[in-house]
């Protein structure tokens, strides 16, 4: 079996590599007029490779009741728009997913309670950009957990150190932040390191962090150089993890790459066998993107979203602290496989999930266990948002909107739990928008406005920067670093250019 971590990994860099679109090769995602080409717009960055966003359409309810996807708990298209305004550069729509900015940051949702790991909220309030829908929030709580409660880590650190990988804001940023992470995990956890290049390295066998000297030292010793073999070297993570497995450890491959796999491709049918085998033994995957002009951003979502996994784009040494050190409980996940599902009802005429384009599922796939998820990790929040068009007209709801179900596993392999909310009712002049509504629907705002989306409505970046202040204050300890009003600033640049 482990043969097929080789030929995963070629097949799915192939299918990339040709120039073509390349949707998602995701259990449940809905292939339809989405698997088009794409060609880059002009002043776009030389070599950036991002798959084409078509957003969701509305759907009306009549036709169609029941609306699936799965979570999505990457934060990387949030942190490569801000380093695309940064450096002056022209933004590219198909890097601007909603989903991505939304769970980005942490939201101000109760913790779960009667022993589940999760918790689940709702909202509804007026559309900000469209007075005459609504939208509807809806939030998911991971369970938070002390130091303690965290099982041992067994990580296994993948680095790409190729000649693309050069630069202080790649291989040098990376070492410091992994220096960072050492230094604040604990003595019984475990980490190996193989790097890749031209070739494949064990730098570092399973090592126990009480040897923290030993491991930062063969970090600080890294350089790049060379071409880049990434299949071989994600064939020997699986090995090194597998061979070091423990079923109570939190088991995970960490990737550090800027995804340009240039050496060992081939072509195959076999796509996801292997990635899938590993998964549903306990090992997760983590890839952190780094780098510009050659930026791989499609090849690496793929190889998350087939591993149990998530992606995050590191542009900063804040960035870096903010993914291994304050936020390193998040490597743990608490909710495997989790899978919303909302039900309309007749008081909606038509409903629009914002974002998730790739996370799209069949709705008979909410009750099978076997198709794959995403994860949520300890303390996480996620938020989605639908815009709703009334039946009628009719602004003022007396009954219940809609349900909004999530299954989801406790650990890998175990029979999926369901968790139900009945979407808030609405009333016309008495509702009034939490500042979480506010915060999300500014995102969203945001988001629109970036994309020129066809469904922007009033959108704006005024608009945006209105209902992300609102929010800029949240219950104390949901945004310790200040992320929040990063994103006011993040407005205000984005915004120059259209005043």
């Amino acid at each position: 079996m482990k043969k097929f971590v080789f030929i995963f990994v070629c097949a799915v860099l192939t299918a990339v590599s040709c120039g073509q679109y390349y949707m998602y090769d995701y259990p449940g995602a809905i292939y339809d007029e989405r698997a088009l080409s794409y060609t880059p717009d002009e002043g776009e960055q030389p070599g950036d490779n991002f798959d084409k966003i078509v957003e969701n359409k509305f759907i009306k309810v009549s036709e169609q009741p029941v609306s699936t996807f799965s979570i999505d708990a990457d934060g990387a298209s949030y942190a490569y728009l801000r380093r695309t305004l940064r450096e002056g550069r022209q933004i590219n729509p198909n890097s601007i997913r909603t989903e991505e900015f939304l769970n980005y940051f942490t939201f101000d949702y109760p913790d779960p309670t009667d022993g589940e790991s999760i918790a689940i909220n709702s909202e509804i309030g007026v559309c900000p950009w469209n007075g005459e829908h609504l939208l509807l929030r809806l939030g998911i709580k991971g369970k938070s957990l002390a130091e303690s409660e965290i099982p041992p880590a067994n990580f296994i650190l993948l680095v790409d150190v190729s000649g693309s990988m050069r630069g202080d804001d790649r291989i040098e940023l990376l070492k410091s932040g992994l220096c960072n992470m050492i230094d604040n995990m604990r003595p019984d956890d475990r980490v190996a390191i193989i790097t890749y290049a031209s070739g494949v390295s064990k730098v570092l066998e399973s090592t126990l962090v009480k040897n923290a000297d030993k491991i930062k030292k063969k970090i600080k010793s890294l350089t790049a150089d060379g071409s880049t073999a990434g299949g071989e070297a994600m064939k020997m993570a699986y090995e090194e993890a597998w061979n070091n497995f423990s079923k109570d450890s939190n088991n995970r491959i960490i990737m550090c790459t800027d995804g340009d796999f240039n050496v060992g491709v081939s072509s195959t049918d076999e796509l996801v066998a292997m990635v899938e085998s590993y998964m549903n033994k306990g090992i997760y995957l983590s890839i952190m993107g780094f780098g510009t002009g050659n930026y791989q951003d499609s090849r690496m979502e793929n190889l998350s979203n087939h591993g149990n996994g998530t992606y995050t784009y590191i542009d900063s040494e804040d960035e870096m602290m903010k993914v291994f050190v304050h936020e390193r409980s998040r490597f743990y996940s608490v909710a495997s496989d989790t899978k919303c599902q909302v039900k309309f009802f007749d008081f909606v005429d038509s409903y629009r999930l914002i974002g998730y384009e790739n996370r799209v599922m069949q709705n008979e796939d909410f009750e099978n266990d076997k198709k794959d998820a995403g994860e949520i990790g300890a303390g996480q929040t996620i938020t989605a948002l639908y815009e709703l068009i009334p039946a009628s007209g009719d602004m003022t709801m007396n009954a219940t909107a809609a349900s909004f179900d999530v299954r989801y596993k406790k650990a890998v392999g175990e029979e999926s739990r369901l968790v139900h909310n009945d979407v808030g009712k609405y009333y016309e002049g008495v509702s009034k928008p939490s500042p979480e509504f506010n915060f999300a629907a500014g995102i969203a705002a945001f988001t629109l406005t970036l994309r020129n989306s066809e469904y922007k409505g009033q959108s704006s970046f005024s608009l945006a920067k209105e209902l992300v202040q609102s929010a800029i204050d949240p219950a104390p300890g949901i945004d310790p670093l200040k992320f929040r009003p990063q994103l006011v600033n993040l407005i205000d640049e984005a915004g120059k250019d259209s005043q």
